[in-house]
């Protein structure tokens, strides 16, 4: 068993905070066509974009270039907690079963990205809630990261800073535990079987690959998860989703399947580019004589 080391910690948040600020616009649009077309929250009962290239357009428009980076700090800040203690998490765990990787397990790896997932998503929280309620304000009317977190915390308590804790606990799960075991599963076979070396071009297929499958995987529960976090109410009043399963249910009724969907392009478009960012950065950081 191979000690703790803090290369995969710090590594991770570095690789995390390029990768996010490379595709945060990409999230925002995202973002915006998910909280859309509600009918259970009327400020949001408006179809206001036809897609991704139409949401960047409009959103330029109307807001200016600078509001495609609205919640960019607290973005920069989820990242260098949530991706530093993921893939730190991620990396110890697996060698606490095994020290070299090519006799890692695909069960086992999908253990340890489920547990790493659930453990940094649930500390990072309160930054991805400031970050999702800044991305779905207009560029025009959006206050200051420190402004939008006390006002979180006058309106509706500690609790308003875990806001949908469950279902951001939840799709990390999902996510992490598709795409960290399916980048290493399909990166060990590209190696092993002789197709390719360990290089960049390895890097870069592994982890296209891989975003492709967490986007598949998490994008339903992103939806809801999205709407929750997005959901300002005062404290004690009523929220319009109990749980994953309930608001999963209640978009299928009121909004049919495909809306479980609704921003998938990019969610995957930034998934995509964003895993092959942050692997292609993390494995370069290996590679340095530390």
């Amino acid at each position: 068993m191979a000690a703790v080391s803090w290369k995969p910690f710090v590594y991770g948040g570095l690789a995390s905070i390029t990768a996010e600020f490379g595709t945060f616009p990409i999230d925002l649009t995202k973002t915006r066509l998910q909280v859309q077309g509600q009918t259970l929250d009327l400020r949001y009962k408006e179809i206001k974009y036809r897609g991704m290239l139409h949401a960047l357009l409009r959103i330029c428009k109307e807001e200016g270039l600078r509001a495609l980076y609205s919640g960019i700090s607290p973005a920069l800040l989820r990242q260098a907690s949530y991706g530093t203690i993921k893939i730190g998490t991620y990396q110890s765990l697996k060698r606490l079963f095994v020290s070299c990787p090519e006799d890692e397990a695909l069960l086992v790896n999908v253990g340890c990205g489920i547990l790493a997932g659930v453990v940094s998503s649930s500390i990072a929280n309160p930054t991805d809630v400031l970050k999702i309620r800044m991305q779905a304000q207009s560029g025009l009317c959006q206050g200051s990261m420190i402004g939008n977190f006390i006002n979180i915390y006058q309106q509706e308590g500690t609790r308003g800073l875990w806001r949908g804790v469950s279902l951001t606990a939840q799709r990390a799960a999902i996510v992490v535990g598709v795409e960290l075991p399916i980048y290493d599963v399909t990166k060990k076979y590209l190696i092993l079987s002789g197709l390719m070396g360990d290089t960049v071009y390895t890097h870069f297929l592994s982890s296209f690959t891989c975003g492709l499958a967490g986007a598949l995987a998490s994008n339903p529960v992103d939806v809801v998860r999205t709407r929750k976090m997005n959901q300002s109410v005062a404290l004690g009043s009523q929220v319009d989703y109990k749980g994953t399963l309930d608001g999963l249910v209640q978009i299928w009724k009121t909004e049919g399947f495909f809306a479980l969907y609704k921003g998938f392009w990019p969610n995957w478009l930034r998934l995509g580019p964003w895993n092959i960012i942050f692997f292609i950065t993390y494995e370069q950081l290996r590679k340095l004589p530390i």
